[in-house]
């Protein structure tokens, strides 16, 4: 990739509509091209001045006489490898770039750029999580490494102020698949493009390459620009990896043994290597059941840890890039498999299953729109859902694969890589290439059997409240007031309105809502605050329910003129529009004490900092 001798850019110009040219560039133009000039290639004129000219490449060079000599105008915080250019036409020291790294912002002509991260524009090829608590998310990155950092992180500009980002960058490159050893949540296993992998061990930073051994006289191996990687379900000594043949390390890595013949077609020559595993996957119910899947159509099944393989992909359709095979966790015959053909602008959505370890396959999906698939996962709770990423958002199924609804909310449509359901804290990873990694739970989308499913109307366990003194009061700090929002889940089998009583344990209504429900999952939101017109009623209950030593209770108003709820046992009804009731307890209770503890003021937030 990077020892091709090459020529380098060359610019030709035409003053007569392009009758004929004129080379510019009498020096070596570096730094544009390595050897994958299909990458770039774009030239772009200032809108004012026909002598200036700025070509993104590799770097980013600027002409101010015609093309006759150039300069970099890249900077410290500008990324490698540009593709987009855009100067303003009414001031052409104002320009945009856009490159691996995301878009940069001049105002000088380039001398100087800024980094606009606002939406983060991340293009992760691959996510994965361990099991620490808080658990930490791993992703594979183009162009920009392999990052990991707490779940528990919300996008915000908090950093900034305190000079440190929760993510971490753990490796260089083009960020591939990761593998993380779930025992000490601390060794890795992840590299960059086309094979090049390491263990990496994230407390020392020591690393070492995973090395293939390769006898004299055999044709090299070819590895796919995102290598497959897995440790092995049953015992995190193993590992797995594939180039165009599977390998296996029952060492962590430390030795390697190739176990197969070629899994491919055989390759074709071109700019990349072609004939290469895609994906593995080994079944968590059967060691040594492996399923592999290549970007020429091919699909291979093992059962005896890969020394033998089955080919189990003539009955799918042909030459399609095999996206993400994936093993059931519920039935041990059962396994998914996404076909991807949008590199031959092929645009349908193709997911398939088989209960059979592959022998016979069901097409999915009849419902999901033409965009080409990425991954398809089945859900570690329950067998019915499956969740399917596409290229244009995450779409969920509740009846294994049959029909599938779109899973958007406050998702934009945008790619999605790879996910990861976290089998402990029930919640779903995307790894999307545009704009980096969103996280959701679904603990209650798991639910959806069809116990309930049947149901008219179910309603959830209700997270318990805690009371806090500044419900309604005035900020006067830097941060926006806190938004009281508590939301109530219930499932509706049909839509309509909803009626939502909260009620004391002695059945007083202290708040109703109605709600405009959809048919499926249903989230209205409760500010905590109670009907004023209950006030005397709710402080009788209030004092009725407390000992008879205890200070006697009187509510009073917030500063925003709202009366809250306090620390006491209640029930939520809900009632649809045709009869139908159900409820659930809910507990609302007062903040645990602590033991006080003097601690002296900060500087940045005392009132003179």
């Amino acid at each position: 990739m990077f020892d091709t001798p090459i020529v380098g850019a060359e610019i030709y110009r035409s003053e007569n509509g392009g009758v004929s040219w004129k080379k510019t560039n009498s020096e070596y133009l570096d730094y544009i091209f390595n050897t994958y000039g299909y990458v770039f290639s774009t030239v772009h004129v200032s809108p004012t001045n026909a002598d200036k000219i700025v070509i993104p490449g590799y770097q980013v060079i600027k002409s101010e006489d015609g093309g006759k000599t150039f300069s970099s105008i890249n900077a410290p915080n500008v990324h490698a490898d540009h593709h987009v250019l855009w100067m303003d036409p009414k001031d052409d020291n104002h320009m945009i770039l856009g490159n691996d790294g995301g878009l940069n912002i001049s105002y000088d002509n380039g001398k100087t750029w800024f980094f606009a991260n606002t939406p983060a524009v991340g293009q992760f090829y691959s996510v994965n999580v361990d099991m620490a608590k808080p658990y930490n998310v791993y992703g594979g990155l183009q162009d920009n490494g392999v990052w990991t950092g707490p779940s528990t992180y919300k996008h915000s500009m908090n950093w900034y102020a305190e000079g440190q980002y929760p993510y971490k960058s753990i490796m260089g490159g083009d960020g591939m698949q990761v593998e993380i050893d779930k025992r000490d949540n601390n060794t890795v296993y992840s590299g960059f493009q086309f094979g090049n992998y390491f263990r990496i061990n994230k407390t020392t930073g020591d690393t070492k390459y995973l090395t293939i051994p390769h006898e004299i006289g055999e044709p090299n191996l070819r590895w796919n620009w995102q290598s497959p990687i897995q440790i092995s379900k049953h015992n995190q000594d193993i590992i797995y990896y594939g180039s165009n043949k599977f390998h296996r390390s029952f060492d962590k890595g430390d030795t390697w043994k190739t176990i197969s013949g070629d899994l491919t077609k055989g390759g074709k020559e071109g700019d990349v290597p072609f004939g290469t595993l895609t994906t593995i996957d080994e079944s968590v119910l059967k060691f040594g059941l492996i399923y592999a899947g290549t970007d020429d159509g091919l699909i291979h099944v093992s059962t005896d840890g890969g020394y033998n393989w089955t080919k189990i992909s003539d009955n799918l359709p042909q030459n399609l890039w095999v996206s993400k095979v994936s093993a059931s966790t519920h039935n041990e015959g059962t396994v998914y498999v996404s076909l991807n053909g949008y590199r031959e602008d092929h645009f349908i959505a193709y997911i398939y299953q088989s209960l059979d370890y592959g022998k016979t396959w069901i097409k999915l999906g009849e419902n999901l729109p033409a965009e080409p698939v990425n991954v398809i996962k089945e859900d570690p709770k329950n067998a019915n859902l499956l969740y399917v990423g596409t290229d244009h958002g995450v779409y969920i199924s509740l009846n294994k694969g049959k029909d599938f609804m779109r899973m958007a909310c406050e998702l934009p449509a945008t790619p999605v890589h790879d996910l990861v359901i976290h089998p402990r804290d029930n919640e779903l990873v995307l790894g999307t290439h545009g704009r980096s990694i969103y996280i959701a739970d679904v603990n209650l989308v798991q639910q959806l059997t069809d116990s309930i499913l049947n149901k008219e109307i179910h309603a959830f366990e209700m997270n318990k409240i805690t009371v806090r003194k500044g419900w309604g009061e005035n900020e006067y700090n830097y941060e926006k007031p806190e938004k009281l929002e508590y939301k109530i889940p219930f499932f509706t089998k049909n839509a309509g309105k909803t009626k939502i009583q909260i009620r004391t344990d002695k059945g007083l209504i202290i708040k109703e809502l109605t709600d405009d429900s959809e048919a499926g999952l249903n989230f209205p939101t409760w500010d905590y605050t109670i009907d004023k017109k209950v006030i005397s009623e709710y402080e009788k209950y209030l004092n009725d329910s407390k000992g008879k030593q205890a200070k006697t209770i009187k509510i009073e108003e917030a500063d925003n003129k709202q009366v809250y709820v306090l620390a006491g046992n209640y029930t939520i009804t809900f009632e649809t529009s045709n009869g139908q009731k159900v409820e659930r307890k809910l507990e609302v209770k007062n903040p645990e004490k602590r033991n006080r503890r003097f601690s002296p003021p900060s500087p940045i937030n005392s009132p003179d900092g």
